[in-house]
């Protein structure tokens, strides 16, 4: 005999589970008693919202479900934003919250919340476990949800007294991986679609990757001489330095890459589901009918055809799509090869800093000393704001599982996702992109950081506005400011606070030795750059976008 606490966390173990994020909560105290003789790592953080963050970027980062706490009420309602970008992201994601006892549910209890209706929207499956004898299998369950077809966040409510009572149930097995895999038919229908093909391009997306699945593709994009780009961030999909690769697909593209893939008689689109970002509002692929030849490959068959009506529709993971894929190749140099170098070319100008800018702090040489001194399999994370363009367009990715950024376009997840990647990796460097407003979302992760001796280093970019907002502000209402303006703290008298280290940087020749002594350090780092408001974007100033130019 049992609690469903003690099962709760057998059942965890029996799938693999050797980490957990969570912020603490009377509701599942039998869970954390449970917690108490188990190997699993507990990370304690410091708000819902970083901790379900932290959980999607351990998916993200290992294919494998992230597990997250949280209490009933206000802490369901914060972990809401972490789901939302696990929906989004397509990435595996379990969200384990305390609930109400079962007899007093429906009377509006004490942060009672009906999870079915809050999170029914967002979430692959929500359930509430009413009987300590069926925690093995419902949470096996989820498991499987979690990470079959298109993959994403299951969440499971626990009742408090459901977690206290002993129940004799069954020792619970882990749960079996389903994939699905492409038919010879299809694939031969692929190559012969390639082989009638003047201008293909490919576009890489998705989840359910692994670096030798991308390593395959890689291999046989050259024996195609295929040229690619990877959706937007999902850039660590494709050496950046390649020959046959292109640029990113995402947030205002290189007009030549969107060119080439307006004018493309033939796309072939991999893992991903070509949403609202990296189509530029659908107009890249019209929806429902593209103007291309669209092949579209993907787990999950309800995906395929639901934005899009293809020509080919492969229902296969990433893993074994490009397994199939392998080894095929053409019967005579195809004639875009000139194209695809072509297209590389104009990555290469595109991808390449400017020098100058306004202000005194210049992102252009900062970024070109950043590719200078990074490895190849430093991790960066980011959340969400104009400061990311100079993640997205300069920072060349050469290796798999080294970006963790939410599609989804969420903020504050650069520093829970770096929490939990330097977590992962602790034998590389975890560098976060950062705007001030982005920060402060979620800020107090760093000193989640600093607990457990992680040492992330924050670029953070501080110009004193939510910059995007203006930006758009600046455009649809020129002049008219509202709502946009912030005043900050001193953020590296922040991290010192926190028990990290601190930089400022005002000069751009100020950020190489600054970055240089948050290495040394060895603790958690913020260099706050003080950035011009007019440096909103690489090409365009604020008073361009003001007066139209």
């Amino acid at each position: 005999m049992k609690t469903g606490g003690q099962l709760i966390v057998e059942t965890l173990e029996a799938n693999g589970v050797d980490r957990l994020y969570c912020v603490p909560g009377e509701s599942y105290l039998a869970v954390l008693d449970a917690l108490h003789d188990s190997a699993i790592e507990t990370i304690v953080c410091r708000q819902e919202g970083g901790a379900a963050m932290m959980a999607d970027c351990h998916g993200r980062l290992t294919g494998k479900p992230g597990i997250c706490f949280v209490t009933r009420g206000p802490g369901a309602t914060n972990a809401s934003a972490g789901i939302h970008i696990a929906a989004q992201d397509s990435i595996p994601l379990i969200l384990f919250i305390g609930q109400v006892a079962r007899g007093i549910r429906e009377r509006e209890a004490f942060q009672e919340v009906d999870y079915k209706a809050f999170y029914g929207s967002i979430a692959k499956w929500v359930v509430e476990i009413d009987d300590a004898r069926r925690v093995p299998e419902l949470v096996t369950r989820a498991f499987a949800v979690a990470t079959s077809g298109r993959p994403g966040p299951v969440v499971i409510a626990l009742p408090e007294d459901m977690l206290t009572e002993t129940a004799d149930a069954p020792a619970a097995q882990p749960y079996v991986p389903v994939a699905t895999h492409p038919g010879e038919h299809e694939m031969q229908r692929l190559e012969e679609l390639l082989e009638k093909a003047k201008r293909p391009f490919v576009i890489l997306g998705g989840s359910g990757w692994s670096a030798e699945a991308v390593a395959r593709f890689q291999r046989s994009a050259e024996s195609w001489a295929l040229p690619v780009g990877c959706s937007f961030r999902r850039q660590m999909l494709f050496d950046h330095l390649h020959p046959c690769y292109a640029g990113d697909v995402g947030i205002g593209p290189n007009p030549k890459l969107a060119a080439c893939i307006k004018q493309a008689d033939l796309v072939l689109l991999i893992g991903g589901r070509m949403g609202e970002m990296p189509s530029s509002d659908y107009t890249l692929l019209k929806s429902p009918y593209p103007d291309q030849t669209l092949v579209h490959v993907h787990p999950d068959p309800s995906e395929l055809g639901r934005v899009y009506r293809p020509t080919l529709a492969i229902n296969a993971s990433p893993e074994t799509f490009t397994e199939a894929f392998s080894g095929r190749g053409p019967k005579a140099r195809p004639e875009w090869s000139e194209l695809t170098e072509q297209l590389h070319g104009a990555y290469l100008d595109w991808s390449t800093p400017p020098e100058t800018g306004p202000g005194a702090v210049h992102m252009g040489p900062i970024m070109s000393y950043l590719e200078t001194v990074l490895p190849d399999d430093a991790i960066i994370t980011n959340g969400a704001g104009n400061f990311a363009t100079w993640v997205h367009r300069f920072h060349r990715f050469r290796r798999y599982n080294t970006q963790a950024a939410p599609t989804s376009g969420s903020m504050g997840y650069g520093v829970p996702a770096a929490v939990a990647a330097k977590q992962l990796f602790p034998e590389r460097e975890v560098i976060v992109f950062a705007g001030d407003g982005d920060f402060l979302m979620n800020g107090q992760e760093f000193a989640t950081a600093n607990q457990y001796g992680l040492a992330i280093i924050v670029v953070l970019l501080n110009n004193g506005i939510y910059g995007t907002i203006r930006m758009h502000q600046e455009r649809e209402y020129p002049g008219r400011v509202s709502g946009t303006t912030l005043v900050n703290p001193d953020f590296a008298a922040l991290a010192r606070a926190y028990g990290g280290h601190g930089e400022t940087v005002e000069k751009t020749e100020d950020f190489a030795p600054a970055f240089e002594r948050s290495r040394a350090s060895g603790k958690p780092a913020i260099i706050e750059i003080k950035l011009d408001p007019e440096a909103i974007t690489p090409t365009r100033t604020l008073t361009d976008i003001r007066e139209g130019r």
